[in-house]
């Protein structure tokens, strides 16, 4: 654009800016190119970090009796003693969080400081800037191999068609290249972009996060639109393309990259929802014992004959009555015991599960060699939810499967071919001369499929340094061709063998490319073949020799290997044509006219061709079987009776388990063509309801399709599958899969995965209320009481979109908790993760799912955890799950090993907090009887701030981060034992009030022995209070020793080194500090103490008796668990 030209509101985009000072520019209205992903700022992060942490409901309670100690009629003790808890714990805190903050900031600086290529107008030519100067309008150019910067709308590539190729691997895990073609109208085809002849307007949506939808187009007479296939997204990096020049529409945190950086997601665990309700069982019991200590106070104080010695009046002679000093007392005793409130549980169990992960992720048996992978822990929150699983909900390929696909038969013209292994030279030879049908469906397949072709050659980047040749050098496009003279010869002679000659070709159809790529169609749909070509001279020659394939699709990938391994193979393309080899060694070049994209409502994709030789239009279709049988043409005659073979054929082949797709054709007529082009370049145009518009246009072309074959595809179980799903099931886990597969091909996977069993009553109903009734005739049966019953449900798509109503789902529900499998047939994404939401909200149930591709992404976050597959599709799966893993049959370890072991340890450990916690507060509670509730301590308070965090800290983490209460081996082999953790699990209601009562009965025996002792003596409250800390020590830290059911050198060594700490420090601190908490004196306390038999023969008596019970208590939990 001019210099003078008036900045546009949003929407309207003028390119050019670059080069200006910042008044100047003519978008300088549009956020800048530089992004800011930091919380805090260095002056204002102790506020802003403060804040945050005031969040947590536990910090407000901790501080806010803290700043209740400096009250002077409440403090129970010296106020800042109060402080050094929660300082402590939210300094750690603050630190975590500023590192992390630090490392943000790391990051934003080095992305921002990213050099670019930005035109300048000052200097006619493109100069290097920083990411942070960019700004909306600026034209940027990119090379091979660098990452964009903003999202540009491609004007101009090197490739002389205008294709881009990227990689959106940072944005959602694919790794396959997308290509990405420059807008029409705006490309400018000379060799050299020249940005100052370029003047236009471009009018675009508002910034949103869909990765996969953007529109905008050029307000002409005409509108010229453009989508996603014009934009190149912020993160993306260049690929199979020396330079891309485009112009800036969106920039910094308008981008669709960072619209979709939301941070980690947040889940809160089935054991952390329980924790926060016992919490306030605790401040409820808290309550309780400070309004016993303040009623007690004023009881004492009332039958005082007089005032007592001890209490001194104000300045003014004033005595506080007995009823306000009750008052104070109630929130002095609060203060006094705080700590029933376990103040450092909420660190230590984020410790514990960080301790956890890094076990789970350095399994060895969890790892895969082959993709060099290991089990992936992303959220850190949620891993004793493993333990508690009571429905898995999965895919079937690539997450019961390999995803990894071979091609195996075929039906042409109501004929069967079947076909031994991807690429047998021996058989593939014989059939190739035998069966002119196979080899015509061949090069079909070549033409109509999306497979990735691509070379090992150099792309040099700006930098002028060779880079490493890429995995893979995808180019989207699309191919087809014209079987109508083939299927006539092949009828007319289907005897006759004769090799495939270049007459041969010419008498028959031909096959041409599509170019544009409004889908990713990964499933089941149409798709692109591709191939790298080198576009300048001197570069090696493509020869099938050094051509490999990769596809979206794996299935696809094993029909154009099956067809190459017939001689037809795919040697290369450009946006409007396609290049095949035949057998005989001649090259044919289609032409391509348009493709319409495979989508989940039409399930099906098509690309238009025209002959090169007789020069008519050809539509191929391929799709689901049940989306392309209804859209044939009137069937009559012999088409009906092939239409019938096809489907008997496609029948057999689903209850074989082999994937099916069905091809078609239509010649169309080039006035036909002509009517449907004009709308379709009106819908791709179009600013509102563009998909709308080009699936209606899609929808109108493929109507009266002729009937060419189907093929079926093994797709094999992964190891290990059947064992798996046995164990899960054994572990009682219910194990529903959700697929969009047909309802045989379902259930055959089904039987081989040992899902089903040859006794089950197999129920595949789409009458929900005669499926229900006669599950409960069978439950109601008197000779299957006490049995499980052996009933499966196999429901498809139509049939669960009725039966997830309102109106249904409880019926729904009813009948599925009845079965002991369920398939799912025929569903969409969207349907896999509602059936997710109506089991988990209906049943009350902890649930998980599986899956591996795109289409599993609502089902896994709709779980309460999400696992994801890192297999042949993609990583968005993974990217968006919870936990990743490589196969299938890892789930088992990790549910029935690790799962268990997070949960056992956990649990217990929160358990064990409680216990200790409320065991030591409950002496200094006992204690007030006999001080008249005054809310004296008998026991120093830095002994009691060093008791809960040094001397009794360490051990119950380690107990928690390493403990196995039941070998591996014995959970793999008796996979009942994961029983334990479902439903209320061994953290419930009942083990946490039995705790609290063991506490109690813990805390009278350690306190009323050394009183019992000490009855009549003159020693003085510490002297008394000394003992009851060490036998407190050792109860604890026995009875912790007791729960450990595996021992180690570390369980020792902390122990052992818990105690040692103990005696140090108390030693040191009573030796040193004389007036460290006046007017009390602790000197030379304990070394007193160790000097008298007495104080040996109160600890050991007083920790037996303790112990005594605990063992009573272990062994009488032994027995109930074996009578179970």
């Amino acid at each position: 654009k001019n210099e003078n030209t008036p900045v546009h509101a949003r929407g309207g985009l003028r390119g050019g800016g670059g080069g200006l000072e910042k008044g100047k520019q003519p978008n300088r209205h549009f956020p800048g190119n530089a992004i800011k992903t930091t919380k805090y700022t260095l002056l204002l992060f102790i506020p802003m970090n403060l804040f945050e942490q005031f969040h947590r409901l536990a910090n407000i309670y901790f501080v806010g009796l803290a700043i209740l100690n400096f009250v002077p009629v409440v403090n129970a003790f010296q106020p800042e003693v109060a402080l050094i808890p929660i300082c402590i714990i939210m300094a750690l805190t603050a630190l975590k969080d500023a590192w992390e903050d630090f490392r943000r900031y790391q990051s934003d600086r080095k992305l921002n400081n990213t050099p670019c290529l930005i035109y300048s107008r000052k200097e006619k030519q493109f100069m290097e800037r920083r990411w942070k100067d960019v700004r909306v309008g600026d034209f940027v150019k990119v090379f091979c191999n660098e990452i964009v910067p903003a999202d540009l709308l491609l004007l101009h590539t090197s490739d002389p068609n205008g294709v881009c190729h990227i990689e959106t691997a940072n944005l959602d895990g694919e790794t396959n290249l997308k290509q990405r073609r420059a807008m029409s109208g705006l490309c400018i085809s000379d060799p050299e972009f020249k940005p100052e002849s370029f003047d236009s307007l471009v009018v675009c949506e508002r910034p949103n996060n869909n990765l996969n939808h953007f529109k905008c187009y050029k307000p002409d007479k005409e509108k010229v639109g453009a989508g996603i296939e014009s934009l190149l997204l912020r993160g993306c990096t260049v690929r199979n393309t020396d330079t891309a020049v485009g112009f800036v529409v969106y920039a910094g945190h308008e981008t669709k990259s960072m619209l979709n950086n939301n941070g980690p997601r947040y889940k809160r665990s089935k054991l952390e929802r329980k924790l926060n309700i016992d919490v306030i069982f605790c401040v409820i019991l808290l309550f309780a014992m400070c309004l016993v200590g303040s009623l007690g106070h004023f009881v004492w104080l009332q039958k005082q004959p007089g005032v007592p010695p001890y209490l001194v009046a104000d300045s003014n002679g004033h005595l506080d009555s007995p009823g306000l000093s009750a008052f104070y007392m109630f929130f002095t005793m609060i203060i006094l015991l705080q700590v029933l409130i376990p103040i450092s549980l909420y660190v230590s169990i984020e410790l514990v599960k960080i301790g956890q992960i890094f076990f789970i992720a350095n399994d060895i048996d969890l790892y895969d060699e082959e993709t060099d992978s290991r089990v992936q822990c992303k959220a850190l929150n949620i891993t004793e939810d493993l333990g508690q699983i009571e429905y898995i909900f999965s895919d079937k390929t690539g997450t019961l499967t390999e995803n990894k696909m071979v091609f195996r038969r075929c039906s042409i013209m109501g004929t069967e071919y079947a076909h031994k292994e991807n690429g047998n030279p021996l058989h593939c030879a014989i059939l190739f001369k035998q069966n002119e049908l196979m080899q015509h469906l061949s090069l079909l397949f070549i033409v109509i499929l999306h497979v990735f072709i691509y070379m090992h050659i150099h792309v040099f980047s700006r930098s002028h340094q060779a880079s490493n040749p890429p995995d893979t050098l995808p180019n989207l496009a699309k191919m087809s061709g014209s079987l109508r003279r083939f299927i006539t010869s092949w009828q007319r002679k289907p005897k006759r063998n004769r090799i495939f000659s270049e007459d041969s070709v010419i008498e028959e159809d031909h096959f041409n490319p599509p170019v544009k790529t409004e889908g990713s169609g990964a499933i089941s749909g149409l798709q692109t073949c591709s191939l790298h070509a080198p576009s300048q001279d001197g570069k090696p020659a493509t020869t099938s020799d050094n051509l490999s394939y990769e596809a979206e699709s794996p299935d696809e990938a094993a029909l154009v290997y099956a067809a190459k391994a017939y001689g037809f193979t795919l040697m290369g393309r450009t946006p409007n044509s396609v290049t095949v080899s035949l057998p005989s060694g001649k090259e044919l070049v289609f032409e391509v006219l348009d493709t319409l994209a495979f989508d989940s409502v039409r399930k099906r994709m098509s690309i238009l061709v025209r002959h090169p030789i007789t020069k008519e239009y050809v539509l191929y279709s391929k799709g689901a079987d049940y989306a392309i049988m209804e859209l044939l043409e009137h069937l009559c005659g012999k088409q009906k009776s092939i239409a019938a073979d096809t489907q008997r054929h496609l029948d057999c082949y689903a209850r074989e388990g082999l994937r099916t797709l069905c091809f078609t054709k239509k010649v169309v007529s080039e006035k036909e063509y002509e009517s449907w082009s004009v709308n379709r370049q009106r819908a791709l145009a179009a600013m509102e309801n563009r998909e709308e518009l080009t699936m209606d246009t899609a929808v109108q072309l493929e109507t009266n399709l002729s009937l060419l074959g189907a093929t079926g595809i093994e797709d094999r179980l992964q190891e290990g599958v059947p064992d798996t799903i046995v164990a899960l099931r054994e572990a009682g886990i219910q194990v529903w899969v959700l697929t969009g597969d047909k309802p045989e091909t379902a259930v055959n996977i089904g039987y081989a995965c040992r899902l089903l069993e040859e006794e089950d009553l197999l129920a595949c109903t789409s009458i929900l209320d005669c499926a229900l009734e006669e599950v409960r005739r069978y439950s109601n049966d008197p000779r299957n009481v006490d049995t499980t019953p052996d009933i499966s449900l196999v429901i498809d798509g139509r049939t669960l979109t009725m039966a997830l109503s309102s109106d249904l789902q409880e019926r729904f529900v009813d009948l599925a908790k009845h079965c002991r499998t369920v398939l799912c047939c025929r569903v969409t994404p969207l349907q896999k993760s509602r059936v997710v939401k109506v089991v988990r909200e209906k049943l009350k149930v902890m649930t998980l799912a599986i899956g591996d591709g795109a289409n599993d992404v609502n089902m896994i976050q709709a779980a309460d955890i999400g696992i994801g597959i890192s297999g042949q599709e993609g990583m968005q799966a993974v990217m968006a799950s919870d936990f990743a893993i490589s196969h299938f049959k890892h789930l088992k370890k990790l549910l029935l090993v690790h799962g268990h072991w997070c949960y056992t340890r956990l649990a217990n450990m929160i358990i064990y907090f409680f216990y200790k916690n409320v065991a030591y507060v409950n002496l200094l509670f006992w204690y007030q009887f006999f001080c008249g509730f005054s809310g004296t301590a008998m026991i120093d308070y830095w002994l009691m701030i060093f008791f809960n965090l040094f001397f009794t800290s360490v051990p119950p983490i380690m107990f928690g981060i390493m403990d196995k209460d039941i070998s591996a081996e014995m959970l793999l082999g008796v996979p009942e034992l994961y029983r334990m953790g479902q439903g209320a699990g061994e953290y419930n209601f009942k083990t946490f009030w039995i705790s609290m009562l063991d506490a109690f009965y813990q805390s009278l025996v350690c306190f009323f022995i050394p009183y019992i002792a000490y009855r009549d003596s003159d020693i003085d409250v510490f002297t008394f209070g000394t003992p009851l800390n060490t036998i407190s020590l050792f109860t604890i830290l026995l009875h912790l020793s007791i729960e450990i059911k595996a021992w180690t050198v570390v369980h020792w060594v902390i122990i052992l080194g818990s105690v040692a700490i103990f005696f140090i420090v108390t030693l040191a601190y009573s030796g040193t500090c004389i007036t460290c908490n006046p007017p009390s004196n602790p000197y030379w306390i304990l070394q007193t103490q160790m000097a008298d038999p007495m104080f040996y023969l109160i600890c050991v008596i007083t920790t037996v008796l303790q112990l005594i019970i605990i063992f009573l208590e272990s062994f009488v939990i032994f027995l109930l668990n074996v009578r179970n």
